[in-house]
């Protein structure tokens, strides 16, 4: 049945705002204080009101609507704040004060909260062909960790810090290449590199006061261009072989130096030692020549004479053959002692225990014993 139909007393006789159609005629949309005071009869049966609509009710309804209103505002505010973060907390816009992790509450509408996370590490990277001081052209990578030190600073000091530090580790990293020669930038100055960019970008972000602080500056890589990649790579190639050897030499000094200074220090004291004999024998020679002195003044031609001989028996107790000139000084007298004792050794061999008979034995005994007897006598003879 359509709502207008006429005749309807079952209330279907109105119209989709409410309105009784009178005469078949739709009343059109109802005001705004017919909305209100409706809404106001229904909150008022609900809470107890039983009064029809009067001013009254409608301002008991409008104090319902704004409880309502203000617990559902009142709850909205509530937030919490991670334990690795800070609140900074905006009122219309401007910075009013910070808020530690928990759960606090704040004015919606009024307040806004800045969540910011001051104990994550985070990363960036620099890259780009820099210029050497020796006019040499690199494409250098450089990544730079950080983290917030302060969330006030790190929002409002400027517009965006994450960018701002990129644009300072450019900046920072391109005057330390430039200060840099090739070969630094490539082998062994890597670690002042690193060290010389942190410090710029330190001064940088102290400068702008960015509540950023740098945790670490890693130097990744230096390379040369594609186009003289292959030349750079035999140059770095025998700058290696160049340590190489370096370091080969050294090891090679460090086994040779202590063998030399070993074998001069043995030498220095044998010398030492060679020194001291010859000297303390000197001293005693000295010593005993000193001692023979005064008996050589007192019988010069007996003193003499024994000199003589106790050298000459120095002399022929080191040798096994003897020249003794005769007394006519036309014959020469050789004695050769040591074929006489090797001689007498192989006479001693043969005449063995073993042998059979007894008188043979006696023989051999009184002949290895008589025959050299003559020629020593002789020889003593000739010496004296």
């Amino acid at each position: 049945m359509a709502w207008n139909e006429p005749g309807n007393n079952g209330g279907r006789d109105q119209d989709p705002w409410g309105n009784k159609n009178r005469g078949g005629r739709d009343q059109g949309p109802p005001d705004l204080d017919e909305v209100f005071a409706k809404l106001s009869r229904k909150f008022g049966g609900i809470f107890g009101n039983k009064r029809g609509p009067s001013g009254g009710g409608s301002a008991v309804g409008l104090g319902v609507i704004a409880a309502i209103a203000a617990a559902i505002w009142g709850f909205s505010g509530f937030y919490t704040v991670g334990e690795a973060e800070r609140g900074v907390v905006l009122r219309f816009g401007k910075f009013y004060e910070m808020v530690d992790p928990g759960l606090n509450w704040k004015p919606t509408f009024i307040d806004d909260v800045e969540l910011v996370n001051v104990q994550a590490i985070r990363s960036l990277r620099s890259s780009g062909l820099m210029l050497t001081k020796d006019e040499n052209v690199l494409k250098v990578e450089m990544e730079v960790q950080y983290k917030v030190s302060d969330a006030q600073k790190y929002l409002f000091s400027v517009t965006n810090a994450d960018d701002s530090l990129r644009q300072a580790t450019d900046s920072a990293l391109r005057a330390v290449i430039g200060d840099s020669t090739m070969d630094e930038a490539l082998t062994r100055g890597r670690q002042t590199i690193r060290a010389n960019t942190q410090t710029d970008i330190d001064k940088i972000i102290e400068t702008y006061d960015m509540g950023i602080l740098v945790v670490d500056v890693n130097f990744q890589s230096a390379r040369p261009p594609e186009a003289v990649k292959d030349a750079f790579d035999d140059a770095i190639a025998a700058r290696e072989d160049e340590e190489r050897f370096v370091r080969e030499a050294e090891a090679y000094s460090n086994d040779i130096l202590p063998k030399a200074t070993g074998r001069a220090e043995r030498l220095k004291k044998e010398a030492e030692g060679y020194t001291e004999r010859v000297v303390n024998g000197a001293l005693g020679e000295v010593a005993q020549f000193e001692k023979l002195l005064p008996e050589y003044h007192a019988a010069k031609e007996v003193t003499r004479n024994r000199l003589y001989l106790e050298t000459m028996e120095r002399v022929y107790g080191n040798t096994s053959k003897v020249m003794v000139d005769s007394k006519s000084g036309s014959n020469l007298l050789y004695l050769p002692l040591d074929k006489l004792m090797n001689q007498t050794e192989q006479t001693k061999k043969q005449a063995s225990p073993s042998s059979t008979y007894g008188i043979e034995l006696e023989k051999s005994e009184d002949t290895s014993s008589s025959s050299p007897a003559p020629r020593a006598d002789t020889g003593r003879q000739g010496r004296y």
